[in-house]
């Protein structure tokens, strides 16, 4: 019976705080469900909105805390029209585009008014409403400028979405909005998940200490990317720290003196407020202790950071000095040979102390034979041997011909095939077959590129008419390798090229792009096929 009690106690009084818990998630799924239903007769209903949504909440994120700055709503219908443009192939005219984006922006700042979460309240028996806003705004000398709300970035790190190295920084900025809001408790949460993730990253250290004693050359791998995570927000770390701890500081002077205010004057009437103001400051206090606790944390990791670093120079230092030993080590041998407790391995070791010993010396009848050896006087000239002509001899410009017309034939016979399995083409969309087939790899293939402006060449093609006149260098080194069942499985084809204004970037020299100047840009193309 008590347990019942207890479980019934629960679920009314823990009701309200779930439900304010909840209505961080409440505006995804309103705009999710209706943003794109009604406006122009549900002609963008191809639209996501809950990705364009979180691209939003990222952007926003991206120019407030990375770049620390507020954004115009210039920024955002640019940054949107690329996204509209890149991900939904949307082509439309500027003014319609333009007004899509208003309306999808109008959307996500609810037209200004917070989105409404109404839910029942069992410990008031009444109704009552959570109100949540995911951007807000401000004016500044005659512009307005935009921010995410600090409900909008919790609802955003609550979806990890966000790198690894980021969480952290996003968070102080989701805890600077919540103090400067008063929202102390839900300050306190953040702190706590700030610390979990400082934990993380001492535990995951201890993880690449121990790899770098089992295998060195993985643990070095790990310890690379480990000091890489760790570099990239170690100093804006330290920054947002003292900022959030100097805001702590100013808001428990406040409520002190809030609080020595209200017991001057609580006299008839005011005991309820009284309340309320020590509530806060023991809120605040308890903010305060976790800060305290997570620069403990922080500080530690720095530490042991350095802490590694050394460790791991001196480990991956022994392992070049036994690398280089010339001495072959029995004692270790022996310690392997028992691990895999296998007695055989042992003639590794011992047969070659009892291999044959192998004396060279020099006999003194030689000297005889060195002094009385007759050197020929003549010269002897070279053998010159005739030799027979090689038929199936080619040259290298010749070999490479030959590889740049079999490339060239196989991209042909993809792009035929795709046609009559699709009948219509872009270049984005055979990109992502060739990916598919051939990895991104075909990318740094200087023939694919070749391919490409040789059959811009014409605007239109006819399997037909190649089989009977090749017109091009392409069609004569198409016609030349494709294969006789090639030929007979594609000579009804025929399909014409027009051409786009999208550029497609399709990556750079090797993985990293950053890193490479040469980027790869080319201008889609749209392929379809005629009926002949």
């Amino acid at each position: 019976m008590a347990l019942k009690h207890v479980m019934i106690n629960d679920i009314i009084s823990e009701h309200s705080a779930r439900m304010q818990n909840l209505k961080k998630y409440y505006p995804f799924f309103v705009l999710s469900e209706t943003t794109f239903s009604q406006y122009k007769e549900g002609k963008y209903g191809f639209l996501d909105m809950g990705y364009i949504t979180m691209a939003s909440l990222r952007f926003l994120i991206n120019e407030n805390n990375f770049h620390e700055k507020d954004i115009t709503y210039e920024e955002y219908e640019s940054f949107m029209s690329e996204l509209l443009r890149r991900d939904f192939d949307l082509d439309e005219p500027k003014e319609e585009e333009k007004q899509l984006i208003l309306h999808i922006f109008d959307k996500l700042k609810n037209d200004g008014r917070a989105f409404e979460f109404k839910f029942y309240n069992p410990d008031t028996k009444s109704s009552q409403i959570a109100r949540v806003k995911l951007i807000d705004s401000r004016i500044e000398n005659g512009q307005v400028l935009y921010t995410i709300t600090a409900e909008g970035i919790e609802f955003y790190l609550d979806t990890k979405e966000v790198k690894d190295e980021s969480k952290i920084n996003v968070s102080q900025l989701l805890l600077e909005k919540m103090i400067t809001s008063n929202n102390f408790k839900g300050g306190i949460d953040v702190v706590k998940r700030i610390n979990a993730q400082v934990i993380k990253l001492k535990a995951e250290k201890e993880n690449v200490l121990k790899l770098l004693g089992m295998d060195i050359f993985e643990g070095n791998k790990a310890y690379t990317e480990y000091m890489d995570t760790i570099a990239k927000w170690f100093s804006e770390e330290q920054k947002l720290f003292a900022k959030n701890k100097a805001l702590v500081d100013k808001a428990i002077k406040k409520a002190e003196f809030e609080n020595n205010q209200a017991q001057d004057s609580d006299k008839s009437g005011e005991g309820g407020t009284k309340l309320l103001r020590s509530k806060a400051l023991e809120e605040i206090s308890s903010l305060e202790n976790e800060l305290k606790k997570t620069i403990y944390n922080h500080s530690q990791l720095i530490a042991e950071t350095v802490e590694l670093s050394q460790m791991a120079d001196k480990i991956i230092g022994q392992a070049k000095l036994r690398k280089l030993r010339p001495v072959f080590d029995f004692r270790q041998s022996l310690v392997n040979i028992m691990k895999q407790d296998d007695p055989s391995l042992m003639a590794h070791v011992v047969m070659p102390l009892f291999a044959p010993r192998i004396e060279k010396t020099f006999s003194i009848k030689s000297i005889d034979n060195m002094l009385t050896l007759k050197s020929e006087d003549k010269q002897q000239g070279e053998k010159v041997e005739k030799a027979s002509l090689d038929l199936d001899f080619k040259y290298e410009d010749e070999i490479l011909d030959e590889k740049i017309s079999h490339n060239f034939a196989m991209l042909f016979v993809q792009l035929l095939d795709q046609l009559k399995k699709w009948n219509k083409l872009s270049l984005k969309e055979f990109n992502g077959i060739l990916e598919i087939k051939f990895t991104k790899d075909i990318y740094e293939n200087r023939d694919y590129y070749a391919f490409l402006v040789h059959l811009a060449g014409k605007c239109e093609y006819s399997m037909k008419q190649m089989l009977v006149k090749q017109d091009t260098m392409l069609e004569g080194m198409v016609i030349s390798y494709m294969t006789e069942d090639e030929k007979s499985q594609y000579e009804d084809m025929e399909f014409s090229i027009s051409f786009g204004t999208e550029e497609i970037e399709l990556g750079a020299l090797g993985d990293n792009k950053e890193a490479s100047p040469d980027r790869f840009v080319v201008t889609d193309m749209y392929f379809e096929r005629r009926q002949g």
